[in-house]
């Protein structure tokens, strides 16, 4: 018998330029535009992590708009 959760792939959480967060399979190379955060495990545990930092979901790019034109 195998156990289940060996088999389940690791997860890392992802960073885009735009401060966007995903989670992409470890063994996989990242997409271009996208660099590892730090945070390695479980599905749920990045799912976790992203959840409890990315409290703005706006792109960095709009904040930045909204910010110079106040």
């Amino acid at each position: 018998m195998t156990d289940e959760r060996s088999e389940q792939p690791d997860f890392r959480v992802v960073l885009n330029d735009e401060l966007q967060y995903s989670i992409w399979r470890a063994d996989a190379e990242l997409p271009a535009g996208w660099r590892a955060e730090g945070v390695s495990g479980t599905r749920e545990a990045c799912l976790a992590h992203i959840d409890e930092v990315w409290t703005d979901m706006r792109p960095l790019s709009l904040r930045t708009e909204m910010e110079r034109t106040g």
